[in-house]
């Protein structure tokens, strides 16, 4: 049975849409000959929402990626796409290598990063850079993000408009560097990537995968200077992550 136009337009919006939400803007497209008879792929609801199985392009060199970082940077601009907007003092883009193996990423910036526009610089960044060096690294070897780039005000959780309207930028940044293992920290950065509503203690100490990087949840730094009887945990999951290193 021969699709009407209608159809047609719809399933191409469903391709369009998949893509939208993994972050791309542009897409390559190289029609032949051979395929202008092809069918457009269907896309069920459940797949446009996850991204576990769609392995990221990767950028060949490091200056292709710095490149990619800067452009990223300047699309971001004085950015007024939502509410956070109003009550930021610097916008936070991230920070580290562009050829990092390890992905740190958390939820928003707080105080400290708020001023000084730079990830993980208060009590909570100075936890990670113990952890990031007890792992046998230097922050400048790891890349620290987050979810959003603007401070929620009173450090509260980012709400569901604000990741949506910032989300595309921390997922550029991950096919840019293309990590090997990805850490999230905290539940609203675990929850966004993985795309559940687990309880990030339920979560925590096992892999799942981003893309096909594999990607660890565990606490965040702000819970261990509430809970410091859990630092073990996450140390626990950080040894997982080297492990995994090893084998990759």
């Amino acid at each position: 049975m021969q699709k009407n136009n209608k159809t047609i337009v719809n399933d191409i919006k469903t391709v369009l849409e998949f893509y939208q939400a993994l972050g791309f803007e542009r897409l390559p497209i190289n029609i032949g000959r051979k395929n202008r008879g092809a069918k457009v792929q269907k896309f069920t609801a459940s797949e446009r929402k996850d991204s576990s199985t769609y392995k990221l392009p990767r950028y060949q060199t490091s200056e292709q990626k710095k490149a990619a970082l800067k452009e990223l940077r300047e699309e971001i601009g004085d950015c007024q796409r939502c509410k956070l907007s109003k009550g930021r003092t610097n916008i936070v883009f991230g920070e580290g290598s562009e050829d990092a193996e390890i992905m740190f990423i958390g939820e928003g910036p707080g105080k400290e990063e708020d001023i000084q526009g730079r990830p993980f610089v208060g009590d909570a960044g100075q936890l990670l850079t113990k952890l990031i060096e007890k792992m046998g690294f230097k922050r400048n070897n790891v890349y620290i993000g987050n979810i959003v780039k603007c401070r929620p005000p009173f450090n509260r959780d980012p709400e569901e408009d604000e990741i949506n309207a910032c989300i595309v930028f921390i997922k550029k940044q991950i096919e840019i560097i293309s990590p090997k293992v990805i850490i999230s920290l905290g539940r609203v950065s675990a929850q966004t990537l993985i795309g559940s509503k687990i309880p990030i203690s339920k979560l925590r100490g096992r892999f799942y995968e981003y893309c096909n990087i594999p990607l660890m949840p565990t606490f965040h730094p702000a819970y261990l200077l509430r809970n410091p009887k859990d630092k073990w945990l996450v140390w626990e999951d950080a040894q997982k992550v080297l492990e995994k290193l090893k084998k990759i």
